[in-house]
């Protein structure tokens, strides 16, 4: 653990939270996620051996419990009182990147899975069919995320990476980087159809509400702020 050599509370803080990983761990767990392999597919990149370490610490910490799961078998992780309080630290910085640093989609920010496991947690599964089977397919990914399906059933929604062996009910055909900019808020559904840069294909009543169950980032209603901002924001408050 870092240390800062300081009293201040922002300053201890930090040397808990800062380092690489732990705010996305306490993010998972903020969006429901309970199990390790869970956690693992919200920070794809984190190895197994330091995602165990992260926890150990925040447990240590008393931040998150581990506990037994219902089944008997596993594990399951939860945010203490201390880590629920986290949340409008975490979404606030969720606000503050999607408006002052908001990503240009770099090639090495494109990721199909992590893009997929958001949007399996925040599909609207209310406004579905009891079960709904969509296709997500990206040409431009990497070898074996190409094509995903989503599969709604009796209220819960899944991955798959093979197919479930369900009709399909809607097709969607875009590159990795035009679904990931629909889902961020830079573009719209309609905006991109428009454009040529997504299919869709499916029941009418299904295609035409897309927007309304499919859903989007947390922080896609954020609009970007330029450099110019806080220039203009102090000359309107030297003219009053």
């Amino acid at each position: 653990m870092i240390r800062y050599g300081q009293y201040c509370p922002i300053a201890k803080s930090l040397e808990l939270l800062a380092e690489r990983w732990t705010l996305l761990i306490v993010r998972e767990l903020l969006m429901g996620s309970r199990h390790f392999n869970d956690l693992r597919r919200g920070v794809p990149l984190m190895s197994p051996s330091v995602m165990s370490e992260r926890l150990k610490k925040l447990t240590d910490s008393h931040i998150v419990v581990r506990e037994p799961a219902p089944d008997g078998r596993s594990f399951e992780y939860r945010l203490t009182a201390a880590g629920e309080e986290l949340r409008p630290l975490i979404m606030q910085l969720g606000t503050w990147g999607q408006r002052w640093y908001r990503s240009r989609m770099a090639k090495e920010d494109l990721d199909a899975s992590f893009l997929m496991w958001d949007i399996r947690r925040n599909v609207h599964v209310d406004r579905l069919p009891a079960r709904t089977v969509i296709s997500f397919e990206y040409p431009d990914a990497r070898k074996g995320m190409r094509h995903w399906w989503l599969v709604v059933h009796d209220g819960e929604a899944d991955l798959c990476l093979e197919e479930p062996g369900y009709e399909v009910d809607v097709w969607l055909t875009s590159s990795l980087r035009v679904m990931t900019q629909i889902w961020m808020g830079d573009i719209s559904f309609a905006q991109a159809r428009t454009r040529g840069l997504l299919k869709i294909a499916g029941p009418r009543g299904l295609t035409r509400d897309i927007a309304a169950w499919l859903g989007e980032s947390p922080f896609a209603h954020e609009a970007p702020m330029s450099v110019a901002e806080p220039r203009r924001l102090r000359d309107t408050a030297h003219a009053g």
